[in-house]
């Protein structure tokens, strides 16, 4: 583990070094120069931790190339999101809110008129779904979220937040995972129906995803 007072650089290429991705994936990795360069390097982390994070959930092989591609086009639809709100200053309207969380469906649509990506539309489509039905766009919960989609949603929560406040200790990465164990726990709302509901058991990610996360930050 690395110290507090050290240089601390999360995305190391040595999880996605153990799969060689196929000369048949040039092509969809090409699509990433379409984003701008900061949400080409968040689409790049994102896919490192998936794949990281799979490793520590046992995946098999196929499996981590699959997620791991989904993920690195999971954000492929803000090609389509204007410039002056992907990129605002401060906090977004409810409207420009609205505009952003288009990107989901965007993306869906894009790799699904295109035969090389429809394997991977869903990680596009079910990113920012939450396992409590509080995500979107379709608000679909639990296991109707597709399995990478939901280790995808805890990288791309974990990535966003560490670029966000520009996180580089160990201190300030536990900091993040607060963040994350308290989007896991089920809000006051589902606790109080949890004698009537079974979601009331849900919360907003999948809880072995984000145990994974830690061991891979522990480990680094």
């Amino acid at each position: 583990m690395v110290n507090s007072e050290s240089s601390f650089d999360f995305y190391s290429p040595s999880g996605l070094s153990t799969y060689s991705l196929s000369k048949t994936m040039g092509y969809q990795l090409k699509l990433l120069d379409n984003l701008d360069h900061l949400t080409k390097r968040h689409s790049e982390n994102v896919a490192n931790v998936t794949s990281r994070i799979c490793d520590y959930l046992n995946c098999k092989k196929e499996f981590t190339l699959y997620a791991t591609m989904c993920a690195y086009l999971h954000d492929i639809g803000k090609i389509f999101i204007p410039k002056e709100v992907l990129f605002k200053d401060g906090r977004l309207t409810n409207e420009e809110y609205e505009i952003i969380k288009k990107h989901t469906v965007y993306g869906y649509n894009l790799c699904m008129k295109d035969p090389k990506l429809q394997p991977f539309a869903e990680g596009a489509l079910y990113h920012h779904e939450c396992l409590d039905g509080s995500g979107y766009p379709s608000g679909v919960k639990g296991k109707d979220i597709p399995y990478a989609a939901q280790i995808i949603h805890v990288a791309d929560v974990y990535d966003a937040l560490v670029n966000k406040r520009h996180y580089t200790t160990h201190v300030n990465i536990s900091d993040t995972l607060k963040k994350l164990i308290n989007e896991n726990e089920p809000n006051k709302e589902t606790i109080a129906f949890d004698f009537l509901a079974e979601t009331g058991n849900y919360g907003k990610i999948n809880k072995k995803a984000l145990n994974a996360l830690f061991k891979v930050v522990i480990d680094d």
